[in-house]
């Protein structure tokens, strides 16, 4: 019987990293930010705050999730010696009982895409990720088994922890299902981080701007 050789092409690569020593300090910042919007916007089934990628007490965890997307872009062959990366966004999510995201991606110029999940009760919401091939998607065929994780399956579902950070493509589909907990909400941080040009120094490092 002919030995065929698999060669894999195209693959879209998602990572993920537990970083619980964050989880106190993006807590108290994201709680006092959600409290300003519910103050302007009234409690909602959603609820999201402003950018907060320059503030100074979130300085350390920022710095932390921009030089990982910056290792994770140069480590995928992009040249990053001469670029920085920088947030283009940052901010908290609340999603109380029924609340979901539908499938979007983003653009202007991100790269990468970050989530920091904060607070994850029993039965709240599940990342989930698109195989972003359109072509493929167009004439996918059945799958032979939906509860396994094959070239066949036209998407893949997460189960976010609270502590853990997950980066993928910014162009990468996503949609988060509903919380279905009726008493607690369910928290993260949604990152978007771009890349422009380093400075000229000798030593090119990864800032935040």
């Amino acid at each position: 019987m002919d030995q065929l050789e698999e060669i894999n092409y195209f693959a879209t690569t998602i990572y993920a990293v537990e970083k619980t020593e964050f989880l106190k300090p993006i807590r108290a910042i994201s709680d006092k930010y959600l409290e300003e919007s519910k103050n302007c916007l009234g409690k909602n089934m959603t609820v999201m705050t402003q950018n907060f990628s320059n503030n100074p007490e979130a300085l350390e965890f920022a710095q932390y999730v921009s030089q990982t997307a910056w290792n994770i872009l140069a480590s995928q062959g992009y040249a990053m010696n001469d670029g920085v990366t920088y947030f283009t966004e940052m901010w908290t999510q609340e999603h109380n009982f029924q609340s979901s995201m539908d499938q979007h991606f983003h653009g202007n110029g991100a790269q990468i895409s970050a989530f920091y999940f904060l607070e994850v009760p029993d039965k709240a919401c599940k990342l989930i990720v698109y195989d972003p091939r359109a072509a493929k998607v167009i004439i996918n065929l059945p799958q032979a088994d939906a509860d396994k994780m094959t070239p066949a399956s036209p998407f893949g579902v997460f189960t976010p922890k609270e502590g853990v950070i997950i980066f993928t493509p910014a162009w990468l589909p996503h949609s988060f299902s509903r919380n279905m907990n009726s008493e607690k909400p369910m928290k993260f941080v949604h990152m978007n981080i771009a890349v422009a040009a380093a400075p000229q120094t000798e030593d090119p490092m990864v800032e935040i701007i």
